[in-house]
């Protein structure tokens, strides 16, 4: 499963950005791979790995000149080709016809990354009746579309397709503070298991990644925004000591839609240093903070 051209530096202090693909490069040649919010953060560095291992990659969100600009950056790095597509996945005629777009350009999809997410930190009694559908229909129902067009075009086509969900820790073991994500991810944890089961014989592969904390730049600092991301760091909760390395949760996911992971299904396999295990509940400890902070952290939630 390594590449002969893949080293490891096994002197490098762990955590420290030096983390390299395993996968030999030709592990994805010819396979089409669709992920959802695929223009930033760990959809582009899943996305990019997936190029560099010879895939097809089509790229959704609902920004298309995001879209664009990362797709035009990563055929840059990579020598891959991207398409990137508009595409609500809250509407299941738009995910129909993302992936009836996906098909003319590449001839087929063979795998289906849910990424697209949605959340923000709120004690659960400020939050209207809106915000809770926000996440829910992003992370839950935009799952249940895109798997429901992707599985209908696979059974159709006699395809031995494949769907990844990457959900959260907390989707087993709940959190305080997002409670909304809570019920979202532990409803796609319950899919990818049934799913799992009901597909399975048509050669249909389900699994799901819970990440523990992988800090992007934007998702980060508008879901701890200001003085909070200094005091809920969460090296402090990670047995590691340390946040994960995008390259880290880009290797799991390669492996997992690829061959090497074929008899893989129904399975979640958790990525974070520990963390829930020494303590579960990703968000737990957001009980430390004041009201009159929660009133300055919903001021720049709204405004991001």
């Amino acid at each position: 499963m390594m590449s002969d051209k893949t080293t490891t530096n096994n002197s490098a202090e762990p955590g420290s950005g030096t983390a390299t693909g395993m996968l030999k490069e030709d592990a994805l040649k010819g396979k089409t791979i669709i992920i959802t919010g695929g223009g930033t953060g760990l959809g582009k560095a899943m996305g990019t790995y997936f190029l560099k291992l010879g895939a097809n990659l089509v790229i959704t969100s609902r920004k298309l000149d995001v879209l664009q600009q990362t797709a035009a950056a990563m055929e840059s790095a990579t020598g891959g080709k991207v398409l990137p597509i508009a595409c609500d996945v809250r509407k299941y005629d738009e995910v129909e016809s993302m992936l009836k777009q996906s098909v003319e350009v590449f001839g087929r999809v063979d795998s289906l990354v849910n990424n697209a997410a949605g959340n923000f930190i709120s004690p659960t009694e400020r939050l209207s009746a809106n915000a809770f559908s926000a996440v829910i229909d992003i992370v839950l129902k935009g799952s249940a579309n895109c798997s429901l067009a992707l599985g209908k075009y696979w059974i159709s086509e006699k395809i031995a397709g494949n769907i990844l969900n990457i959900i959260t820790t907390y989707a087993f073991t709940g959190s305080a503070y997002v409670v909304p994500s809570a019920c979202a991810k532990g409803g796609v944890l319950a899919m990818t298991r049934s799913l799992a089961v009901e597909w399975g014989r048509h050669g249909i592969r389900t699994n799901a990644i819970a990440p523990g904390p992988f800090p992007t730049k934007g998702a980060w600092e508008r879901l701890l925004p200001g003085e909070i991301a200094e005091k809920f760091d969460f090296k402090n909760r990670v047995p590691l000591k340390r946040v994960g390395e995008h390259q880290e949760l880009a290797n799991l996911a390669a492996f997992l839609v690829s061959g090497f992971a074929g008899y893989i299904n129904g399975e979640v396999i958790t990525i974070d240093g520990g963390q829930w295990l020494q303590g579960a509940g990703q968000f737990n400890a957001l009980e430390m903070i004041p009201a009159e902070m929660w009133d300055s952290i919903e001021k720049a939630t709204r405004s991001a």
